[in-house]
């Protein structure tokens, strides 16, 4: 059992990063060993190492994150949770659009406002170009992600209209930036145009990826020895 791995592994070491599906394996496993430092790297529900490295990216673009608008485009998934939440923690306002039956669920929004500052909001939409206008930065994730290769046909029909184009960045504030958390579908999600072009971010994501995390193991880690 997920518990008795978790027993063992604080005994040996003071952190780990976990990656895994079910997001109460997560938590069964933080609950069963307190001694132990336990980082999501990905669940079904959350993705907040991404978010990290997105908002670190972000900030090394805009100088400051209060104020700006970030857009997604696509699924209410794991990726969009995390970064919603991150966001409006910071300032920064977050709409989404989302065809029918793969918004953002409605305990995430609510979850997130109550910690939202600087006047930062969320806010819903199905048109992705009303979604878009105005915003510093245009993100989106594949259509179906690990796990869900089963329902492909039926989220391609779904999330048909959704693809990020050169039309649609341009409805964005002009040098918006275009951000995705790889791997990328090219010509699915979002135009091979948009993404070699010079708004695209995601290479400087991905290369943050590192650094934030190294950054949050060193929070972890420097808190364990304070408090030792």
């Amino acid at each position: 059992p997920a518990v008795d791995v978790a027993r063992n592994l604080e005994r040996w070491v003071k952190c780990v990063v976990m990656r895994t599906y079910a997001h109460s394996t997560l938590l069964e496993f933080a609950e069963a060993a307190p001694r132990l430092h336990v980082v999501n790297a990905l669940s079904d529900t959350e993705h907040p190492c991404q978010a990290l490295a997105d908002l670190q990216t972000v900030k090394e673009v805009w100088g400051e994150w209060a104020g700006r608008t970030i857009t997604f485009i696509g699924d209410g998934n794991n990726v969009a949770t995390s970064l919603a939440q991150g966001a409006v923690m910071l300032g920064t306002s977050f709409h989404i659009a989302s065809p029918a039956g793969y918004e953002l669920p409605s305990n995430v929004v609510e979850q997130a406002m109550q910690v939202a500052r600087h006047g930062a909001e969320i806010r819903l939409f199905r048109d992705p170009i009303e979604a878009v206008k105005g915003s510093d930065a245009v993100y989106t994730d594949v259509w179906t992600s690990m796990g869900q290769e089963a329902e492909a046909a039926e989220r391609k029909r779904a999330f048909d209209g959704y693809q990020v184009t050169a039309h649609m960045m341009r409805h964005a504030r002009q040098g918006a930036a275009f951000m995705h958390c790889l791997p990328a579908h090219r010509n699915e999600e979002v135009a091979t145009d948009v993404f070699e072009s010079p708004a695209s971010v995601v290479f400087d994501q991905a290369e943050n990826r590192l650094h934030s995390q190294k950054a949050l193991l060193l929070t972890l880690m420097a808190n364990r020895a304070s408090g030792a």
